[in-house]
């Protein structure tokens, strides 16, 4: 049994199949350094594309993928002149790559792999929102889509907070990509309301669990070691909802569920996914040249879920143990949910996201504000084992004020700095002991609150909250913090 796979407008313009094919296998596939070869590899992603898969999604770290869909490209337009396959890309930068050269030439070495002119979707991933340079990065993507260098905007792993951030400062967003399966749902709360308000796609990735959720693994022994890098992550997923028996009984609901309408268990965790409202598609990874899978997708479009099965499976997510945080966290704070092939691991090796000097005795971070030399203070100073953090406020760059009139925007970005400035004085956000917010209208309390509690909810830090007749400048929240440094340190 099988259909059409359905097709979805992911933006104006912009058509792609609900189940896109993903090919972050390729960076394990050569994880030995052998690059597989490109022409045998691209005709696997020519015949997906003539079976309707013709959406493939990638990124710069993923191995020669994008060189492999640059071929395929190729191919599809010598057969045909032209071709309505599209082929999503991601730039992963560092910190310090957000002038306008550097991010054109990151997106440039990205046109240049895949061999176009226009790239459909840019999808940007930021590894720590300790560095507030994610928005340079994204004028620059916009001024790259006014000229046509990029089609469309996307982001991969953006949590709903920054999300947040970017809609309120105007840009043209289409797509966020966040883990999202019947393992995870941190995606399908709060993120799905703000997407489906602000008319951002939720692109899900994830969704069979490196391939766990299959019938493979039903009824089978718990894995003492796992084969590959996607494996390797998910099985972490697994642990952390419960174990390898919570796992089982989501499996064995499913198999039910599959049996009952003649397909796999596959085939229903992604027809699951698909019903979710916020959902525009799900990739599902391919190990080229190793296994394919187009038969068994193309089946997840000839049947629907009752409410029956739906009511079935959520009695049994029930029982699981949620993913900690929201999305994209699994990249930034412990517990690391990843991979090596994820390159998280090199988060540790990033510079403080602020210039650091001794002085009397005493370690500063500074911003490298005007005003700091000018009224004599830095943005952080360290004496002993005690943090002070200045007064804080939404200023990116010398006097640009971030979410101007948005409340929730400004504590976001205020208290990424705070953050910030913590770390590059050699602390941690659990040793920040006190904060005081200081609001120009006190009608705003809850909107800075909730904020202060997603940050700080399990670190219960002493805060003082109040409103002043007048703050600095066009602000409507200014933050100033403390903290003492743990020994461990």
């Amino acid at each position: 049994m099988g259909g059409t796979p359905h097709r979805i407008e992911l933006a104006p313009g912009l058509g792609v199949s609900r189940i896109i094919t993903g090919l972050w296998q390729v960076a394990d596939l050569e994880r030995d350094g052998k690059l597989l070869e490109p022409e045998p590899a691209a005709r696997v992603l020519v015949d997906y594309a003539d079976d309707g898969f013709d959406t493939f999604d990638m990124a710069d770290h993923y191995g020669s993928a994008e060189l492999i869909s640059g071929e395929a490209r190729r191919m599809l337009m010598a057969t045909n002149g032209t071709t309505n396959a599209r082929f999503f890309t991601k730039w992963c930068p560092e910190p310090h790559q957000t002038s306008p050269a550097a991010v054109r030439a990151g997106i440039n070495e990205r046109r240049e792999r895949l061999g176009v002119d226009t790239i459909d979707l840019l999808q940007l991933h930021w590894w720590s929102f300790d560095y507030p340079g994610y928005l340079d990065v994204m004028d620059e993507l916009m001024r790259l889509k006014q000229d046509g260098v990029i089609g469309h905007i996307g982001l991969t792993n953006f949590d709903t907070d920054h999300l947040h951030v970017l809609l309120e400062q105007g840009y043209e967003i289409a797509s966020n990509q966040v883990s999202c399966s019947l393992l995870d749902h941190r995606a399908l709360g709060p993120l799905s309301a703000l997407c489906l308000e602000r008319n951002v796609k939720l692109l899900a990735y994830g969704t069979l669990a490196g391939g766990f959720i299959s019938e493979r693994w039903l009824d089978k022994q718990e894995p003492g070691s796992v084969p590959d890098w996607s494996k390797m992550k998910y099985k972490r997923f697994i642990d952390t909802v419960g174990g390898w028996q919570v796992f089982q009984n989501l499996l064995a609901c499913l198999k039910s569920i599959a049996e009952k309408h003649r397909v796999t268990i596959s085939n229903v965790a992604t027809r699951w996914m698909l019903d979710q409202p916020a959902v525009a598609a799900v990739i599902i990874g391919a190990r080229l040249t190793e296994s394919e899978h187009r038969a068994s997708n193309a089946a997840v479009f000839g049947f629907s879920l009752d409410d029956t099965d739906h009511t079935a499976i959520e009695e049994v997510t029930q029982t699981m143990a949620a993913v900690p945080g929201d999305c994209g966290d699994e990249y930034r704070r412990p517990p690391f949910l990843t991979a090596s092939g994820d390159l998280s691991h090199h988060l540790d090796t990033l510079p403080p996201a602020f210039e650091v000097v001794e002085n009397n005795g005493r370690i500063q971070a500074l911003s490298g504000s005007e005003w700091e030399p000018v009224a004599g203070y830095c943005r952080a100073v360290r004496h002993g084992d005690r943090i002070l953090v200045s007064g804080t406020t939404a200023t990116h760059g010398e006097n640009r004020v971030v979410c101007p009139g948005d409340v929730r925007g400004q504590t976001i970005y205020i208290l990424d700095k705070i953050v910030g400035a913590v770390r590059a004085l050699g602390g941690t956000p659990e040793d920040i002991i006190r904060t005081r917010i200081y609001l120009r209208n006190a009608d705003d309390w809850e909107a800075a609150s909730r904020v202060h509690g997603r940050y700080f909810g399990a670190i219960r830090p002493a805060n003082t909250l109040i409103e002043i007749s007048r703050l600095v400048g066009d602000y409507d929240v200014e933050i100033e913090a403390e903290a003492m440094v743990a020994q461990s340190h």
